[in-house]
């Protein structure tokens, strides 16, 4: 029996209620990544729709066998749906990516070509930076001035946090403390354990189809919240160097917990 290739490189797109983008966004990610040229997958986490979403993802599944098809049954939100399809993720490098299709997916080959390129792939982040966005004015001046202030206040010199296209390491993200809405914080998160972080521009397009899940008021609400417990957990923060010795003085390895 021949065992099926372990993927290198994970995409996990979460969704909620997107049913109009997830044959148009497939069609592109596949695309980008027989640019890459490497074994795949792709993991799609429905994050309880009430749309047709899954019949949709499992017809789509039946045509492309590299995808894969996850649920949450009611709604728990971006961060608990990328949790759960990094968990599931078979893939040592993970892509993360929005759902709705404004991330373009062309820009994965480049992200993921700096992130391959680092000496310790398990300390850097490589995030998107949208530097033309194509949003309403007033998300694009909630956003600038948000993103304004987390950096001020966390230090992660990131000036786009917001983007859904990320690439990381399995390991490195399952080392982050998990909590909803980390999925906003996760420069800092890479920081706080020692790593470090890259933002390369990236196109950014507008929304086609369907409807965003996401108001201003709401996510200024829990982001006040969220930041003062990013601010916590900074200070909190212990990586300790840790010497591994194969005898009384040569050092074996060299790491941090």
């Amino acid at each position: 029996m021949i065992k099926p290739i372990k993927p290198e490189l994970a995409v996990i797109v979460p969704v909620h209620n997107e049913a109009e983008n997830l044959r148009p966004l497939i069609d592109e990610i596949r695309i980008a990544l027989n640019n890459i040229s490497v074994e795949s997958e792709i993991i799609y986490v429905d994050d309880g729709s009430s749309d047709n979403s899954i019949e949709q993802l499992l017809a789509l599944k039946a045509e492309h066998p590299q995808i894969r098809v996850l649920a949450h049954s009611e709604c728990c939100g971006q961060s608990a749906s990328i949790m759960t399809g990094v968990k599931a993720a078979r893939a040592g490098l993970i892509v993360t990516l929005d759902g709705d299709g404004q991330n373009d997916p062309a820009d994965i080959p480049t992200l993921y070509g700096v992130l391959k390129k680092a000496p310790n792939l398990n300390h850097l982040l490589v995030t998107g930076y949208r530097t033309k966005r194509h949003d309403t004015w007033i998300k694009r001046v909630s956003s600038k001035a948000a993103n304004k202030i987390r950096s001020g206040l966390l230090g992660d010199n990131t000036p786009d946090t917001g983007c859904g296209l990320k690439v990381f390491t399995r390991t490195a993200f399952l080392d982050m403390p998990y909590f909803d809405h980390m999925h906003r914080f996760l420069p800092a998160l890479m920081l706080r354990q020692g790593g470090a972080v890259i933002s390369l521009k990236v196109n950014h397009r507008p929304r086609e189809r369907g409807i965003s899940n996401y108001g201003t008021l709401d996510r200024l609400a829990v982001g006040i919240v969220d930041l003062l417990g990013m601010l916590w957990l900074q200070r909190r923060a212990n990586k300790p160097e840790v010497k591994e010795f194969i005898g009384k003085e040569k050092i074996l390895k060299v790491n941090s917990l």
